[in-house]
């Protein structure tokens, strides 16, 4: 498989594309004045212990408490006194009982914690007490008893070699967890990322003591650093960077940790923007749409609403030779690889369902079903998959660490307030007739100024001009029609002509809807 990273700095963000035999699989996206989270490592305070919640919520100097479920506490040794990725990490939380979990914990206690999920949509970030610190090629585990090797490291002799090595290393209440990427690495490699895994970890400590809670002990890698250390293995075949400064902190790092892979390292110097000449940019403003063509010329919609994300498959434009079983079948596989690449693509999250089209032989719906699982395999996300239900449905859920693709790259729409939509102008010319039947009720002013958006002005004036003068004649009141380029398609403001106040909001049913 031929894998490439690119990486794109400019004045409002850095953007990650990472693509797979040349077809766009992850995007990562950082604001330059709102840097990530996740991984970070806080002496916090507690403020809350809910024990009905089954959570804690810790003060870490943020501007929302940290939201700590009691099973992302681990042991007490986690307590500060008052003076992947694909790594087979243990977690003890797992195997515990999740409806009655007690805990020590008391308001104004200080703790260690991490980030292991962002901030998002008014709710705090995610926090756990189980630290791990993650280098190129281990990852260290503090206050954990036990060595942990990826699972995607094969070979018996070469888990029997790294183990040795971790043992020898190892010391009293660390934890260590060996990465893929620590495969075929000597020992003195990994014996340098220990060493240097020990020295943040005692830096921590350092500031944790001489710190007043809240504050922030541990800052983990920047977006761009966290996917080179991460995703830089050895079947990438180039790093493309745009900018001299991550490109120049990416060859130092290269340089102490792998510097076999510094050859695979490319500083783009061409003008035409770096994502534009390789194609990216286009496939990243298909993400923010909600239509997703297949091949085939079937198609997906994808919407993501506050509680989960809903793909739909449609057959589109296929048409198929074989018979309707068949055609299902062909389009809900192809569109089981496209769905999976979507959920990479987009970080969407949470519980997903998603409706495929009807087939009525079990053995077609365990196909697409296994299909769907064998893609997902591709994914760093941690998934749960549910087979298909009698109604052609399948649910699944998917880890969410970042906000989704959507969410960083686009703001809510201030017309529509996130639906998509907007008032017709029907609609609109309801809510004109509504208002000033309720104005002259109350008031005998016969010339109004009515302000609309030009698109709503020339509707008016022109295709409904003798709307305009039932609802004159109708309310015995004149009315100027206005342009003003700055309201919404959904809005208007009247205006009393003798003394130019604005009197929209003394009429209005419901004070700021209509402004």
């Amino acid at each position: 498989m031929q894998k490439e990273i690119f990486i794109n700095e400019s004045m409002g963000e850095t953007r990650i594309a990472i693509q797979e035999d040349n077809q766009l699989v992850e995007v990562y996206v950082e604001k330059q004045d709102n840097h990530r989270m996740v991984g970070n490592v806080y002496k916090g305070k507690v403020e809350n212990v809910l024990p009905g919640m089954q959570a804690a919520f810790v003060d870490i100097g943020y501007d929302l408490n940290a939201f700590l479920p009691f099973s992302e506490i681990g042991s007490d040794e986690f307590i500060v006194e008052d003076n992947d990725d694909d790594s087979d990490k243990k977690n003890k939380s797992k195997n515990r009982k999740y409806d009655n979990i007690e805990v020590d914990l008391k308001k104004n206690q200080e703790i260690y914690v991490q980030v292991i999920k962002e901030p998002f949509a008014g709710k705090g970030p995610r926090v756990t007490t189980e630290v791990a610190l993650p280098g190129r090629l281990l990852v260290l585990v503090p206050n954990a008893n036990y060595i942990g090797i990826s699972k995607k490291i094969w070979d018996k002799y070469e888990r029997r070699r790294l183990k040795k090595i971790a043992q020898k290393l190892r010391q009293n209440d660390l934890g260590v967890i060996i990465r893929t990427v620590a495969e075929g690495k000597s020992e003195e490699h990994i014996e340098n990322d220990f060493n240097q895994l020990i020295e943040n970890w005692n830096q921590i400590e350092y500031k944790a003591d001489r710190g007043e809670a809240p504050v922030l002990v541990y800052e983990d890698l920047e977006t761009a650093s966290s996917v080179v250390r991460d995703l830089l293995t050895p079947d990438v075949e180039k790093i493309i960077i745009d900018s001299k400064r991550i490109f120049k902190k990416t060859q130092k790092y290269l340089e102490d940790v792998s510097p076999s892979l510094l050859d695979r390292l490319e500083l783009y110097k061409l003008k035409a923007p770096l994502f534009e000449s390789f194609g990216i940019e286009s496939e990243i403003e298909k993400l923010m749409r909600p239509k997703a063509w297949l091949k085939s010329g079937a198609y997906l919609i994808i919407e993501k609403t506050e509680a989960m994300v809903v793909v739909d498959v449609n057959s589109g434009r296929f048409v198929g030779k074989k018979l309707h079983e068949e055609n299902s079948l062909k389009i809900n596989l192809e569109a089981a690889r496209e769905v999976a690449r979507q959920l990479r693509l987009r970080d969407l999250s949470g519980l997903i369902v998603i409706d495929f089209i009807d087939m009525k032989h079990q053995d077609n719906q365990k196909k697409v079903y296994h299909e769907l699982r064998k893609e997902l395999r591709k994914d760093r996300a941690k998934v749960a998959v549910a087979p298909i239900t009698e109604f052609g449905l399948l649910e699944m859920t998917r880890q969410r660490i970042r906000v989704s693709l959507l969410d960083s790259m686009s703001d809510e729409c201030p017309s529509c307030n996130g639906s998509g939509r907007i008032m017709s102008q029907e609609t609109l010319i309801t809510r004109l007739d509504h208002w000033l039947r309720r104005y002259k009720s109350k008031y005998r002013s016969i010339r109004l100024k009515l302000q609309l958006h030009p698109h709503n002005a020339t509707y008016l004036q022109g295709e409904k001009k003798h709307v305009l003068r039932g609802l004159m004649w109708q309310n015995f009141v004149h009315l100027k029609i206005e342009e003003n380029i700055e309201l919404r398609q959904d809005e208007f403001k009247f205006f009393r002509s003798k003394d130019n106040k604005d009197v929209t909001d003394e009429m209005s049913l419901e004070k700021g809807k209509s402004n």
